[in-house]
């Protein structure tokens, strides 16, 4: 039970505390079950105090130091705790909702079963902190570091995580249903069987947070899911050294697949030397129905057929003007039975007229055999 004395003595407000605090630095404090809120301890040390289940509704304690204190099941919604010391307290199941937390330090605390629902946590510090079967439905976690922390099985749905750091953390088994992530820091943390969809929806897990939104929204929404179907029904990809010379010829290729309602793009790049060119090509090739491939300049797509045709099984279809050959080990493409023949034409007219009456229907026909083969 709470000590009446020390209830006394927080009547008289923080300064009150403070030094009756200094003069008894070993004194053990006893709130547990004590009703403080509201109160204003704004900047008040309670350190080492036992506050197990206390109410402090709606209590002004920013700036508190409140390091290692034992607040188990404290009942602290809506209280200001904005820059408060809770490094290494105790706040198992106690209720924290819409709570303002905004920089405070929660530095190894145990927050295990704590309700957080609707708190403010923007820039807190969160390291380390146990949080398993927390609740931080519609927390605010922006730009809050949670390095390291326990959010396993934690609810986070409708929680916001922008520029939130979570390198390190486990979040295995939790709840983020509604999430909004943006530019999350999450190296080495564990993102197993993170649950995607509504409480009362059958559980769909996934393991990456960053593409849990892009992943219920194909399964929820058929616009979006139709909007996919007709970029990777449309999209052509041509790939190629754009020279002066070569350039000319690809153009007028992308102009008349946009005459045939395909919708080209066109990769010109100055040197392919580095690991963004090849997640750029793969990107690019998977939302494709089909790739083609100037070998006219052959030096120039070496390094984008050996990123994607071993990986990738799409179409691909090569072109060559006649008179120029292919570099020597370009053949060995001929082993992916997605790589369609080599053709070889004179004039950019001929180009055109087999680019409609045969590279596309022979492309399409690929595709369609694909697919089946995937089924």
């Amino acid at each position: 039970m709470a000590d009446k004395t020390l209830l006394r003595i927080l009547d008289q407000g923080v300064d009150a505390w403070n030094a009756w605090r200094l003069e008894n630095p070993d004194e053990k404090v006893d709130l547990s079950g004590a009703d403080l809120g509201p109160a204003n301890l704004r900047g008040g040390t309670l350190l080492a105090a036992i506050v197990t289940g206390a109410v402090i509704k709606e209590t002004l304690l920013g700036k508190a130091n409140l390091h290692n204190l034992n607040l188990i099941e404290a009942k602290l919604s809506r209280a200001d705790l904005t820059w408060t010391d809770l490094s290494g307290a105790d706040l198992t199941r106690c209720d924290l909702s819409e709570a303002k937390l905004v920089g405070a330090t929660l530095v190894k605390a145990k927050l295990s079963g704590a309700n957080l629902s609707g708190a403010d946590l923007f820039g807190a510090n969160l390291s380390k902190a146990d949080l398993k079967n927390t609740d931080l439905g519609n927390v605010n976690l922006i730009e809050a570091d949670a390095s390291g922390a326990k959010l396993l099985n934690a609810d986070l749905r409708l929680a916001a995580l922008v520029n939130t750091t979570l390198n390190g953390a486990d979040l295995t088994g939790a709840r983020i249903h509604g999430i909004s992530a943006w530019n999350v820091n999450l190296k080495g943390a564990i993102q197993r069987d993170l649950i995607i969809t509504r409480s009362d929806e059958s559980s769909i897990t996934v393991d990456n947070l960053e593409v849990a939104q892009f992943i219920y929204l194909l399964l929820t929404n058929e616009k979006i899911r139709d909007v996919i179907d007709t970029i990777t029904s449309k999209v052509v990809l041509i790939l190629g050294r754009f020279t002066k010379e070569r350039k000319a010829t690809l153009d007028t290729l992308r102009d008349r697949l946009r005459q045939l309602d395909l919708s080209p793009i066109m990769f010109d790049f100055p040197r392919p030397t580095d690991r963004h060119f090849t997640e750029t090509v793969k990107i690019l090739a998977q939302l494709a129905r089909f790739v083609i491939v100037d070998f006219t300049a052959a030096r120039s797509v070496q390094q984008e057929l050996q990123a994607t045709v071993p990986t990738l099984a799409i179409p691909f279809v090569p072109i060559i003007k006649k008179g120029r050959k292919p570099w020597s080990m370009a053949r060995d493409f001929n082993l992916y039975h997605w790589v369609l023949p080599l053709h070889v034409y004179e004039k950019d007219a001929d180009l055109l007229v087999a680019l409609e009456h045969e590279l596309i229907p022979a492309a399409t026909h690929k595709r369609e055999e694909l697919r089946c083969l995937k089924k």
